[in-house]
């Protein structure tokens, strides 16, 4: 049975090391949001946790005598119930989840590496791919364990707003984040929102800060009901049987933006 937009539960996994920073000072604001409608909201702020981003034969149980292959190890590892309690936790708390925000500060034009290392360890074989359904189809970019379960990325720049636009310097917003939105969370199968861009954030002062906010508690208002980022499933049709996209669609482009189904040419929303 789908929750209705008034009892979802949430996963908000934050990662910076200051909880007075911004990103910080956001999370408590967008839990609280949250909670004020009445979702049920659970937190893993991996820096706080000490969580521990490094994987390692010890996470599969191996011996230091024996090769370590971490798709299939994470994979027996996962099917046996063996993996670390943290790492089945965290798991526990995706599969609770009706929808997940990812908080962090764009770092180098990444996640920062704890929360990287929080994806290397969580998404392992068998839990978030590798997966195949009854029809014995691998379940991948637009189905699998988090099917049905909405996404939001929240993340913080240094940069001003132009520069993440789509002539920016930077880059593109969308097209920065593509590897987690896309390779990551709509490869799991989530449903991915487009993602909220604070910029500017070494240079906020309390009304920057008030004005986040509001933008940040618009967009959760939003988390059950907002369109999403309009990706192609691998199993709709739009691709061949090597996964490449059919020639009659987005024909004469190239690039990240053709797994995108056509729409205008619009900005990430936020």
């Amino acid at each position: 049975m789908r929750p209705t937009i008034g009892d979802m539960n949430v996963l908000w996994v934050v990662a910076h090391p200051e909880p007075r920073s911004l990103t910080g000072v956001l999370a408590a604001e967008g839990r609280a949001a949250l909670e004020e409608r009445g979702h049920e909201v659970r937190t893993s702020d991996l820096y706080a946790m000490r969580w521990d981003p490094v994987l390692t034969r010890a996470d599969y149980g191996l011996d230091a005598d024996r090769r370590l292959f971490v798709s299939a190890d994470s994979g027996r590892a996962f099917a046996a119930g063996t993996l670390p309690p943290e790492v089945r936790a965290e798991q526990e708390k995706l599969l609770w989840a009706d929808a997940l925000v990812l908080q962090f500060p764009l770092w180098w034009f990444g996640m920062p590496a704890i929360l990287k290392g929080w994806v290397d360890r969580v998404f392992v074989e068998g839990f978030a791919y590798g997966v195949r359904g009854a029809d014995g189809r691998t379940r991948r970019y637009g189905d699998g364990v988090l099917a049905g379960k909405r996404a939001l990325v929240v993340t913080s720049t240094g940069g001003p707003d132009p520069a993440f636009g789509p002539r920016g310097i930077n880059g593109h917003a969308e097209e920065l984040l593509f590897p987690l939105l896309h390779g990551t969370l709509f490869y799991a199968g989530a449903t991915v929102l487009p993602p909220l861009l604070v910029p500017g954030a070494d240079r906020f002062a309390e009304e920057d800060r008030a004005e986040a906010g509001a933008r940040l508690r618009a967009r959760l208002a939003g988390l059950g009901t907002d369109a999403p980022l309009p990706f192609r499933p691998q199993h709709g049709g739009d691709y061949d049987e090597r996964l490449v996209l059919r020639p009659h669609l987005a024909p004469g482009r190239e690039g990240l933006s053709v797994h995108t189904a056509d729409r205008p040419d619009v900005r990430a929303a936020g």
